[in-house]
């Protein structure tokens, strides 16, 4: 899809890599609802605002009803709490409720939008927590992991409706997330211009800097397209009479290259918290 004749929503979209998204969206031309759950966080000028807390069904379904125009969907919002599986286990539902479930949520409200649209994008951010876990953060970790392989199922049940799915994965980024944590970070617009071009191209996922793609799973490097292609084009999934050309897949490398500004980067949560490291 082209970025520049978009109609895009951004969840999460207050602070941090959100906030980012809905600039670099507006600069490519896209029309953008921004949404938060506090809409009057939302300063960015020229976005259409709107209420939105990914854990509520009810303000769900009503962002989509307000938002039936969208073909591409940046499923940000995060939550980063540092919590330990044998730790607080409200803090480990609180990661999944908002990095999973909410996110899927919004997948599930929006599908029928996407569809009556010519079928769209969805983008869900991940991480690269989604393939490594450290001390302090395995219940963000599971909760990524979850996220990552969403992707890879909705990838299979939205082929009939032409509707790309696209897994975003970067390490450490410069946001609120991370402030006041003395670790190396990339620069958030590096991650946002990678996923994006991402998306242009038609990438099933999208590895933002050479850290991540260190722990990117060998098994788990090309996503399978072939039965995804083969659904996707069949007159039966489509119901077309005749199946449309197959889409080429193209290969996007996006390597992160210190003290340059090529494609890369990281996050935390944004619609119920911080966005996604």
């Amino acid at each position: 899809m082209r970025i520049s004749n978009a109609t895009a929503l951004v969840t999460g979209a207050g602070r941090g890599l959100g906030h980012h998204f809905a600039r670099e969206l507006l600069a490519r031309g896209a029309k953008v609802y921004a949404t938060a759950r506090e809409p009057g966080s939302l300063t960015l000028e020229g976005v259409h605002p709107l209420a939105l807390d990914v854990t509520d069904p009810d303000s769900v379904s009503a962002a989509a009803d307000a938002a039936a125009d969208v073909d591409l969907l940046v499923n940000n919002a995060g939550l980063f709490l540092g919590s330990t599986l044998l730790g607080d286990l409200d803090a480990v539902r609180a990661e999944m409720e908002v990095n999973f479930w909410g996110a899927l949520s919004v997948v599930r409200a929006f599908a029928p939008v996407l569809a009556s649209n010519g079928g769209g994008a969805i983008l869900n951010v991940a991480s690269i927590a989604s393939w490594s876990v450290v001390p302090g953060n395995s219940g963000y970790a599971v909760s990524k992991a979850a996220n990552w392989n969403m992707s890879n199922a909705l990838r299979h049940e939205l082929a009939g409706q032409r509707t790309l799915v696209t897994s975003l994965h970067f390490t450490a980024i410069d946001t609120d997330m991370l402030r006041g944590h003395d670790i190396p970070k990339g620069d958030p617009f590096d991650v946002v211009r990678a996923a994006l071009d991402g998306v242009e191209a038609g990438e099933f996922e999208v590895v933002a800097d050479s850290p991540t793609e260190r722990r990117r799973p060998r098994w788990g490097r090309i996503p399978d397209r072939s039965t995804w292609s083969s659904r996707r084009s069949s007159p039966r999934a489509t119901g077309e009479r005749h199946p449309p050309q197959r889409i080429q897949r193209r290969r996007v490398d996006f390597v992160m290259n210190a003290g340059s500004s090529p494609r890369s980067a990281p996050s935390r949560r944004s619609d119920a918290a911080p966005s996604s490291p």
